[in-house]
């Protein structure tokens, strides 16, 4: 890495970014108020909000949105004339899963062969840290250069969308010359990736009953339709012989002409069993970024210790369906429950009720905040140079700035690279990495100065 006298900042501050990151994870915000405190997230909220203050924001606020959670807000006014840049990132978590499977618990972060881990260090409290310690850094050299906004979001894993509503509701609010969304991660630990598109997302809560009530299955077994078998023949009806998802009326087979992900280290990032095949067809960035991907997220159905021989009269099941770039999120909803309804058997009463949406992104890897990021990448990574990448998960906020602002410039980076396993037990981050694109986002703003100037 660059021995820059900024670099020796940001290296200098990376014990107190631990702390911090620390005090962060330590705080249980998962925004679903059925499963954590409400008083978690609030809590994570106002420590952000006091690390603003403390950083010399102006206008800090905890804004409700109108999904009932809160985002954090802050203005770093710039010199007389620089352009603005917002920096995004999120507070809340995704549950923890088993915790009994977490190797140390999941809300205290601990050291482990070089890594950092609890939920969040890298999606994305790690992200917020990442815009902290890139701010304190240039302040130590000559101050930022550049206008900051900043504002960190309290329900990204939800899906619920209220961040996006409240910036509809107020688009001055987070209006500014580029966006960095501090939310991605490169392709792999030291490759300094930015993401250009993003997979948009549908959640979709699917219902068949059949009954009036739950039957004894010796003595109705066999005529008597099974909610269960019906909504497991609907579920299966999503996917082709090899995996690939069949959503009547969604395209299947767009290509990917980017950074490429071979089978063999796919295979080791998602930690496949020997002698277990991947599904789907095309290469391996194909089905991740350019095409539509349906996973079951949960069924209810009675566990099999407990289980009593019984008919069932209802069950229930989470569909989500990855949406690529080019195709409309609201669109392929209504595609994927017109498929549903189609596939329900033996005349089964089948609802299916839409519970989160995202749209795709795509971004503009021609602008000139890209050749600013460039640099600053360059840099920071020993001369490499930057790749650009899909990544298959979601970030409904883009598309929302992107049309409440079509001039600005919007970038992807952040610290969830394949090692991490955001979403899985055992989430991890590099503090190589979180040192390194720290200087790259202070590299950036500076850079991005001196182009807008």
């Amino acid at each position: 890495m660059s021995d820059s006298p900024l670099a020796q900042t940001v290296a200098a501050l990376q014990p107190r970014a631990r702390t911090e990151l620390a005090e962060l994870v330590a705080f249980k915000s998962v925004a679903d108020f059925a499963q954590f405190p409400r008083s978690e997230s609030e809590g994570a909220a106002r420590w952000i909000a006091d690390a603003l203050r403390a950083e010399g924001f102006e206008d800090v606020a905890l804004l409700d949105t109108p999904d009932g959670t809160q985002s954090v807000y802050g203005h770093l006014p710039g010199p007389a004339g620089a352009p603005t840049v917002l920096l995004y990132a999120h507070y809340d978590v995704q549950p923890p899963l088993d915790e009994a499977a977490w190797v140390s618990p999941p809300f205290e972060l601990t050291e482990r062969d070089g890594r950092w881990y609890g939920r969040g260090a890298a999606d994305c409290k790690g992200g917020v840290i990442m815009h902290l310690t890139a701010l304190r850094a240039l302040k130590e050299h000559g101050g930022v250069p550049v206008g900051v906004k900043v504002i960190v979001e309290g329900s990204e894993e939800q899906g619920t969308g209220g961040l996006e509503r409240y910036a509809a509701a107020h688009p001055e609010l987070l209006a500014a010359d580029a966006i960095v969304i501090g939310d991605a991660g490169n392709f792999r630990a030291g490759l300094p990736t930015v993401t250009a598109t993003l997979r948009g997302m549908t959640l979709v809560q699917v219902r068949i009953d059949t009954l009036e009530g739950n039957l004894h299955s010796g003595q109705f077994g066999g005529a008597a339709p099974d909610a269960l078998a019906a909504l497991i023949r609907v579920l299966d009806s999503l996917r082709a012989e090899d995996g690939s998802t069949t959503v009547r009326g969604l395209t299947t087979d767009a290509a990917w002409d980017g950074l490429q992900y071979p089978e063999a280290d796919f295979r080791k990032d998602a930690k496949v069993l020997d002698g277990v095949g991947l599904i789907g067809s095309g290469t391996v960035a194909e089905r991740l970024w350019a095409r539509p991907a349906v996973t079951v997220l949960g069924i209810d159905c009675p566990p099999v210790v407990g289980a009593t021989p019984s008919v069932h009269a209802s069950a229930r099941a989470l569909v989500s369906l990855r949406v690529p770039p080019g195709t409309d999120a609201a669109e392929a909803t209504r595609l994927l429950i017109a498929h549903l309804e189609d596939a329900a058997p033996w005349g089964a009463r089948l609802t299916a009720e839409q519970v989160g949406q995202g749209q795709p992104f795509r971004a503009d890897t021609g602008s000139p905040a890209y050749a600013s990021m460039a640099a600053a990448l360059r840099e920071a990574y020993d001369g490499q140079e930057m790749q650009t990448s899909g990544m298959g998960g979601s970030i409904p906020l883009c598309n929302a700035l992107g049309a409440l602002y079509p001039d600005a410039e919007i970038l992807l980076i952040g610290l969830s690279e394949p090692d991490a396993q955001i979403h899985a037990v055992n989430e991890s981050v590099s503090p190589e990495e979180l040192e390194r694109l720290s200087l790259a986002e202070a590299l950036f703003l500076r850079r991005y100065a001196e182009g807008r100037g």
